[in-house]
């Protein structure tokens, strides 16, 4: 689903030292698998989410989304993949907080000009344990209940693969551990999920951990017991 090659990103500023992002960074994640990404505050983690996710391009390598290469395609076309291929969750919800659940959920499906945007969009509730709050101001919902309408709006339009930046970052552990099992159950069904995380017990949710250091991957296998830092 997605093949990362030698990919390259550096910030360039005036009157000051570049500042490689992501430092010659390969990677291969499978249709279907579940991957946390770790790393400290600054590592470039979330830089490589935004190239992931298509936000942000890299300076040089390739970079493959279902086969395909993405890195030269003009804006309008990362734009339309974004749309067919990912889901966005963040640490800040992101909600409209005078509008109900289901009309932040209807958004995406609205823009995209779906006629069936407000079935998908109770379905996307539901599937997130929320059908008896649809018509909740977003702003009347709990931390855990803000986030499950979130991760709603992100799947409405059944992508192949949801990226999570610090997903739990403004939970309670309770509202954290049920947001991790949302994960699993999505990722159960077949989506491709990603964690951005600096949290280790949250990293620990996904069967495949990666740690990212000073822009660059390091081995498989060592991150959980070297991990730390502040997001």
């Amino acid at each position: 689903m997605i093949e990362l090659v030698e990919l390259q990103k550096t910030y360039r500023k005036p009157n000051q030292p570049p500042v490689v992002a992501i430092d010659r960074v390969s990677l291969t994640i499978a249709k279907g698998e579940m991957v946390a990404i770790l790393g400290p505050s600054g590592s470039g983690k979330s830089t490589l989410m935004n190239v992931i996710g298509l936000l942000d391009r890299p300076d040089s390598g390739e970079y493959f989304l279902d086969g395909s290469a993405v890195q030269r395609l003009p804006d309008d076309e990362l734009a339309r993949l974004r749309n067919r291929f990912l889901g966005f969750v963040f640490q800040a919800y992101h909600l409209l907080p005078r509008t109900t659940a289901l009309e932040n959920v209807q958004l995406p499906l609205l823009y995209a000009d779906r006629p069936d945007f407000e079935a998908r969009s109770r379905a996307a509730l539901e599937a997130v344990g929320l059908a008896d709050r649809m018509e909740h101001l977003a702003e009347e919902l709990s931390g855990g209940q803000q986030q499950r309408v979130a991760i709603a709006r992100a799947i409405v339009n059944e992508p192949k693969v949801l990226l999570a930046d610090e997903p739990t970052g403004n939970l309670d552990s309770a509202a954290a551990a049920g947001i991790l099992d949302l994960f699993r159950t999505l990722n159960a069904a077949g989506t491709t999920v990603v964690l951005i995380t600096h949290d280790r017990d949250v990293a620990a949710a996904a069967p495949r951990v990666l740690r990212i250091r000073d822009g660059a991957l390091e081995p498989e296998g060592a991150a959980l017991a070297t991990a730390g830092g502040a997001a």
